[in-house]
């Protein structure tokens, strides 16, 4: 196997308040300090350095939780650790997770001034009465305001966060919301869907969701962002500038993940190993040991991952990146063609059939 692209995940697991659609990793206000967490962040990445030595970093994301509330001081050290130990491409992309309401421009200016140049910020909507809904901490009149903070702080690659398909939501309201973010001049949008996932608030105490009208919602919200100039280039993400470190993801590409509950995924000469730490804050800070498991069903992962993008992929990247070749997924690739679900004319990809059934269409490499 060819060695991949490499990138790093680090993951803060504080937010000021759990919202009720919410299954990440993340804990209501900490009293930890932060410098004691980086420490831990730092000694994770200690521990799993032998197995990228001499491989530059192309991306870090910061994620959560929310990354913004962190100390500068905290992210000051972090940065040093970061340098350090790590060899950072010439134009490497750092991304960090803000959240209005947790955020403001003096944070801003300090985060550019450290490195990072990429933010993603956590609207989800401009409505004030479905922000309520959805347990966020701030209004429509913050959200405008922390993207032109974070613009005049320096940033010119901002994603901006998108959610529809809310309770009572109608669809003039989801592309107020779209023409809302437009509006706004990002670099990159991410779209996508309400869904109701396990052990969380609202799975305890659904809302009522019309797929009638989210099916209506997706469809003209996509036709508003293409109007635009928004590219979608995966499932529920529309760029002008596509995302670097997403772009790893869905390509199979590696990654460290170090911080609470973080996963990572690497390539050694013989193996893909799959890292997860232990999701609790508290016991990562005092023990702070990942655990490793194999990749067993490297094809179905690899096309997990690769099929979310519009442009697909070229047949050479299955093989440097799984060690395998097409005639290993001869059977279910050909499936794949026979129902109309996937097309190749040089890159094997989705066709809008197989976009709109994706989990079908990714099940036939199970």
């Amino acid at each position: 196997m060819i060695l991949p692209p490499l990138s790093l995940y680090i993951h803060y697991p504080w937010c000021v308040k759990k919202c009720p659609y919410c299954d990440f990793n993340s804990h209501q206000q900490h009293s930890e300090n932060d410098i004691a967490y980086m420490q831990a962040v730092l000694a994770d990445l200690k521990n799993q350095l032998h197995w990228v030595r001499g491989r530059e970093i192309q991306t870090i994301f910061i994620g959560g939780g929310t990354p913004s509330l962190c100390s500068i001081e905290a992210m000051n050290a972090l940065f040093t650790g970061l340098r350090t130990m790590l060899d950072f491409a010439k134009n490497i992309e750092i991304t960090l997770e803000a959240n209005p309401g947790a955020s403001d421009g003096k944070k801003f200016s300090e985060l550019y001034a450290l490195g990072v140049n990429r933010l993603s910020i956590g609207v989800q909507s401009f409505d004030d009465r479905h922000l309520k809904n959805l347990g966020r901490i701030h209004s429509s009149h913050q959200a405008i305001k922390t993207v032109q903070q974070a613009q005049i702080a320096g940033f010119d690659n901002i994603n901006i966060d998108l959610m529809f398909g809310f309770e009572e939501q109608r669809v003039d309201e989801c592309l107020n919301d779209v023409k809302q973010a437009i509006a706004l001049n990002p670099a990159h949008i991410s779209f996508y869907q309400l869904t109701i996932e396990p052990n969380t608030l609202f799975a305890k105490c659904p809302p009522k969701l019309s797929q009638e009208e989210n099916w209506e919602m997706q469809t003209q919200g996509h036709q508003l962002l293409e109007q635009a100039g928004f590219d979608q280039y995966e499932v529920s993400a529309f760029s002008q500038r596509p995302a670097k470190h997403n772009l790893n993801y869905w390509q199979f590409g590696d990654y460290l993940g170090i911080g609470a509950g973080a996963h990572g995924k690497i390539t050694t000469d013989d193996k893909i190993m799959r890292t997860v730490q232990s999701k609790s804050p508290k016991d990562f800070i005092e023990n702070n040991q990942s655990k490793t498991t194999t990749v067993e069903q490297v094809s179905f992962e690899f096309m997990l991952n690769a099929l979310r993008l519009k442009a697909g992929f070229e047949p050479d990247l299955f093989m440097q990146r799984t060690g395998l070749t097409l005639k290993d997924i001869e059977v279910p690739l050909q499936k794949g063609f026979d129902l109309g679900l996937l097309s190749q004319k040089g890159n094997i990809k989705t066709t809008q059939k197989g976009f709109d059934f994706l989990n079908d269409c990714q099940a036939l490499f199970l």
